[in-house]
């Protein structure tokens, strides 16, 4: 009695957490399909600079999250089905998909965790170098994309040590913005950048507990 008692808590706990793990992958999918195309994002990512290193963090970080999410969603219908019809090659198999993801979410965790700030550096180094292109010789097509990036993150021009940049953010800031109460754009873009990625963090943090959980649930439903 106690053991079928045991087995039937198991189960229940196989699917709890399976469901959970399953939302948790679509919130990932959906995370960074509105990071990979959100208009903050895509407009320094399609900036054509050869040092535009956020580029390549933009387009790596939409693959991880699509296929991590991926393997989630199987994952997790992989172990609902097999605590359903009680299959040992389809546990064995969620079991392997869970590991899978588990062994994604830890470096992805760590990563974030040593470079905490090479998002937000990236993303204004992009913002620097477009900045003094238009300061130097004032591109029109660069200047057009300056204006891009003010009205985007509702943020005009940036301290500057080579002096007085109104004639510039006169050009390129949102109409009706005035310098002296608009805010600095490199400090607009990393308040944003910080937010997102703590929230993204957060996401991760418990996207990997819940795995944890359900490859501990795993090895103790199989050893039932």
């Amino acid at each position: 009695m106690g053991l079928r008692c045991g087995m039937r808590t198991t189960k229940c706990q196989q699917l709890v957490t399976s469901l959970c793990v399953m939302l948790l992958g679509l919130s990932i999918a959906t995370l960074s399909t509105v990071t990979h195309y959100g208009l903050h994002f895509t407009l320094i990512s399609d900036i054509s600079l050869e040092s535009n290193s956020y580029r390549v963090i933009h387009h790596t970080a939409f693959y991880f999250g699509i296929c991590l999410s991926m393997t989630l969603i199987l994952a997790a219908l992989l172990s609902s089905a097999a605590t359903v019809r009680e299959s040992q090659c389809l546990t064995a198999m969620g079991f392997f998909c869970f590991a899978l993801a588990f062994c994604g979410l830890i470096p992805a965790a760590c990563w974030r965790y040593t470079h905490s700030t090479e998002v937000e550096d990236s993303m204004m180094d992009v913002y620097d170098l477009v900045y003094e292109e238009v300061r130097r010789n004032a591109s029109s097509f660069r200047r057009h994309e300056l204006t891009a990036i003010h009205e985007a993150f509702l943020c005009c021009g940036k301290h500057s040590p080579f002096g007085d940049m109104a004639n510039i953010e006169s050009k390129t800031c949102p109409s009706g913005q005035v310098r002296d109460t608009g805010q600095d754009c490199l400090q607009q873009i990393q308040d944003f950048l910080k937010k997102h990625m703590d929230f993204v963090f957060t996401l991760l943090g418990i996207t990997i507990g819940f795995t944890a959980q359900q490859l501990g649930v795993g090895s103790s439903g199989s050893r039932l």
